[in-house]
């Protein structure tokens, strides 16, 4: 009895503490579950991991430009190389102009196809080979961006693409130091070789620079981002309010007309009904008029108007006998006495500077001179 009162509360001591170790476990920051241990790795998939292989053959092609199949039949050795140590063979057909790679009896890792087949993709896009085999590696993908079909205008993709590489290829450039990811522009796609999270970023900002917004804006809010990816403490909160908020500043105005018509005031009454000419005349008394009398009125009005014409007429015409207006004549002033030349102070400035020494010394002054030079020198002595 003695036994078993003493095992009596062993296991209701052991279930609180389960209890407040579950407790602790919800406790715990999501940030500290969601973040990987600086210095983590995915393990290497392994032939232990699938000892059997594969049970089919499986292949993928691409084709690939002309302009290509010359660096192509030199890099093809090495792509060769590189896809046999993971046991995938490689085939480059020149009469075709296509790439092949498919898998052995050897292979085992099942995904190490889709890394062959977006090899060849990249070499067939212009990417070197030294880059585009970084693809075989677990922690790299690559991301092949069409653009072409997004802006229709030819002359406006143009500059949108060239926007997207920078002058002397320096917007290009800081994309690639701020995603970690290399990226080739070559004809309608973008190729872009890097982690993951990269590529998000690198596909973000090329489809913003073919919708007209800037490189720049996606490059500015990517640094803040680095930086604040620094900070422990701001992992769990949003950074909404670190990131700048641009706004579209060419706003497209409705062009206005040159004549604005002003909208009357709405009114239930209809508009009043126009006069008609018999109306008119009843209210001149012309309607009660003979046909003679009428004419007359006419021919009257008629040449009263005759009457002005011709006056106006007559008077331009008269306009071209008038004389202009003469400017009046002004009379010379005469010579006041303060402007009056003194004749005899400019004498005697002229004077004065004949008895100035002016230019060169004359001979007998050089001697004179000479003279008192020596004198000084003896003294001296």
């Amino acid at each position: 009895m003695a036994t078993s009162k003493a095992n009596g509360p062993v296991p209701a001591a052991g279930k609180s503490g389960f209890r407040n170790q579950k407790q602790k476990q919800e406790n715990r920051d999501e940030s500290e579950l969601l973040t990987v241990p600086d210095g983590w790795k995915e393990p290497a998939f392994s032939k232990e991991d699938n000892p059997r292989g594969l049970l089919e053959e499986s292949s993928f092609a691409t084709l690939f430009p002309k302009y290509r199949e010359a660096y192509l039949k030199e890099c093809w050795p090495l792509v060769q190389k590189a896809l046999n140590e993971h046991h995938v063979n490689a085939t480059l057909d020149l009469i075709e102009g296509s790439m092949t790679v498919c898998t052995t009896k050897k292979t085992f890792d099942p995904y190490i196809i889709i890394r062959a087949r977006d090899l060849i993709k990249l070499l067939a896009r212009s990417v070197s080979f030294e880059q585009a085999v970084r693809i075989l590696q677990d922690d790299i993908a690559c991301d092949i961006i069409k653009i072409g079909s997004l802006v229709r205008n030819k002359e406006r993709f143009v500059k949108r693409r060239q926007r997207l590489i920078g002058p002397k290829g320096s917007t290009l450039k800081a994309l690639e130091l701020l995603t970690n990811c290399y990226i080739m522009v070559q004809g309608n796609t973008v190729s872009a070789i890097g982690p993951f999270s990269g590529l998000k970023e690198v596909r973000k900002v090329v489809l913003d620079t073919m919708k007209n917004i800037h490189p720049i804006y996606n490059i500015k809010t990517l640094m803040i981002k680095r930086e604040l990816a620094k900070d422990s403490e701001l992992r769990s909160q949003s950074w909404e309010r670190f990131l700048p908020q641009f706004k579209h500043k060419n706003v497209n105005k409705r062009k206005e007309p040159k004549k604005k018509t002003v909208k009357k005031e709405y009114t239930p009454f209809p508009p009043p009904q126009p006069e008609s000419q018999i109306d008119k005349e009843l209210a001149s008394g012309e309607y009660f008029l003979k046909a003679s009398q009428k004419k007359r009125q006419k021919m009257e009005a008629i040449k009263a108007k005759q009457a002005e014409a011709l006056t106006k007429r007559q008077e331009e015409r008269n306009k071209a006998f008038i004389p202009p207006k003469e400017k009046p004549v002004l009379k010379p002033k005469e010579a006041s006495t303060e402007t009056k030349i003194d004749v005899a102070a400019i004498k005697e400035k002229v004077k004065k500077a004949k008895n100035k020494k002016l230019g060169a010394l004359t001979a007998e002054e050089v001697k004179l001179k000479m003279e008192v030079d020596e004198k000084k020198k003896k003294k001296k002595k």
